[in-house]
């Protein structure tokens, strides 16, 4: 991966020296040349291309942006709401995870996430026990988590 962004700057270089235009726009130009030289050639690269890994990324972080935003319109409502009727619950939470920045990411995403907050990984790095201030259905949650962020995170570490 790393040669492969090496490879797209040194395109949108050489495209900037060849065309005469030393601006921030001929080097857009190039290393967008670049990109699509790489794309042109993904064949010969042994792994998948860092374009893809860098969607990936995107994708995650608007993923992120619509959870928080969603999260809390909940967590307001259950603060606005006359009668205080929550079903707090702790639950254990079974990952595909392995690599320990993958799990950090993970745990980062949910604490960050209004309303819950993982509270110990366990030493195996398999579980996480997570407590969550409104969730009717643990079921429910764990789908959630596990075909939102760990999804996403799969798709930026591993495909």
């Amino acid at each position: 991966m790393a040669l492969q962004i090496l490879l797209n700057f040194s395109l949108a270089f050489l495209w900037m020296f060849l065309s005469d235009h030393f601006t921030a726009n001929g080097f857009l130009i190039g290393f967008l040349l670049g990109a699509l030289s790489l794309v042109i050639m993904r064949r010969f690269f042994t792994g998948r291309l860092y374009l893809e890994r860098v969607w990936s990324v995107m994708k995650l972080t608007l993923l992120f942006l619509k959870e928080l935003v969603l999260a809390n319109i909940a967590v307001l409502k259950v603060v606005l709401r006359p009668k205080l009727d929550m079903q707090p619950a702790f639950f254990k939470y079974e990952t595909a995870l392995t690599k320990e920045w993958e799990l950090t990411l993970l745990s980062s995403l949910i604490t960050l996430t209004p309303g819950t907050v993982v509270v110990h990984i366990s030493d195996d790095n398999k579980y996480l026990y997570i407590h969550a201030i409104d969730s009717a259905d643990i079921d429910d949650t764990i789908a959630s988590i596990r075909n939102s962020f760990e999804k996403a995170i799969l798709e930026v570490s591993r495909l």
